[in-house]
């Protein structure tokens, strides 16, 4: 592989006015500029990333941590975080955590090691963990997505998941749907707790009263959507209409119905949350909640550059706001 000194002989010229010409560190004459930049072409040089890495303390590199799910909404934010960082110059190293908090570390001190120069985590499932290696790099800047209560200091990307919950709930109810029940997630993830206290809100707006058979904890996976509606029915009287807290869940959900006969939205109406991709290309198509997945990552992202590049110390909250969208599997009472 050629060097700056394979260059400067080639061309005549010494290996500083070489590093000039490369780097655009200082004017150099048009024909010595010429000359040199000849030479690098014709020696194929590649200038090296890591020394230059080495030379700024920068390597450009950012790295993401998400846990692996089957939802495509981890897809379509890592989407938005990965095209960012290709617009502002950056390389994106991706790693799965598969829901191990050892992994998770191990993962932490591998993308530290590599030197990255900030890190976005997506882990939902570890709320609440102290991750010491921080504490050991604290002028490495942390962003955390869709996140609930943190013991470490960083910026925090999320939805207004607590007014989604409320807006799909409320949308419910101005249909005149009056019998709403709820498929939530795990609620001892802050995100599925703040859209069931939305649903909460806004049924308590109208006096509504609540059937704890209607009110199913679940996995926000399909298949917990599916086991979900069956418990659901499998307690007698259906309500009229359900929120279920993702989307991934209300697919299961419409396909337990469809085995069971029951038309959505002629028998039941169903209302989901993320707007995934595919939710318009159900049949019938999704109502549903959407979070502005390419934005999370893009708002990722910015935050991360602007504690890099030193313009933001304290730690902030950027919150984004969800949006009713309305299709076809909500119907007027």
């Amino acid at each position: 592989m050629a060097t700056m000194k394979d260059i400067a002989k080639l061309a005549g010229v010494s290996t500083s006015t070489v590093s000039h010409v490369i780097n655009k560190s200082r004017f150099v004459s048009e024909a010595i500029s010429e000359r040199v930049n000849n030479a690098a072409r014709e020696l194929n040089y590649r200038p090296s990333a890591l020394a230059r890495s080495l030379k700024v303390n920068r390597t450009k590199t950012i790295g993401m941590l998400v846990t692996t799910s089957t939802n495509p909404f981890f897809g379509e934010v890592v989407k938005g975080v990965e095209r960012s960082c290709y617009h502002q110059g950056y390389n994106l190293i991706l790693c799965n955590t598969e829901g191990d908090n050892a992994r998770m570390r191990d993962s932490i001190d591998t993308l530290l090691q590599k030197r990255v120069d900030g890190l976005i985590l997506m882990c939902s499932s570890l709320e609440g963990e102290r991750i010491d290696v921080f504490e050991q790099y604290p002028d490495i800047p942390v962003v955390v997505m869709d996140w609930g209560p943190m013991l470490f200091t960083s910026d925090k990307i999320q939805d207004n998941s607590l007014r989604g919950g409320y807006l799909a709930a409320k949308h419910l109810i101005e249909c005149g749907h009056t019998e709403i029940g709820c498929i939530t997630g795990p609620l001892v993830k802050h995100q599925a707790q703040m859209r069931y206290e939305g649903y909460k809100r806004a049924l308590n707006e109208k006096g509504l009263t609540f059937n704890a058979d209607w009110i199913v904890e679940s996995d926000f996976e399909s298949e917990g959507g599916y086991d979900a509606f069956n418990r659901m029915h499998a307690k007698g009287k259906l309500p009229s209409a359900i929120f279920v807290c993702n989307d991934m869940m209300a697919m299961g959900v419409i396909n337990a119905a469809h085995e069971k006969g029951i038309r959505i939205p002629q028998d039941l109406s169903v209302i989901g949350y993320d707007d995934i991709h595919i939710a318009k290309f159900m049949t019938p198509s999704l109502t549903t909640i959407h979070q502005p997945k390419y934005r999370l990552g893009k708002a990722a992202v910015e935050a991360l550059l602007n504690k890099i590049d030193g313009h933001s110390s304290d730690a902030q909250i950027v919150q984004l706001e969800p949006t009713l969208v309305e299709r076809a599997t909500v119907q007027q009472v």
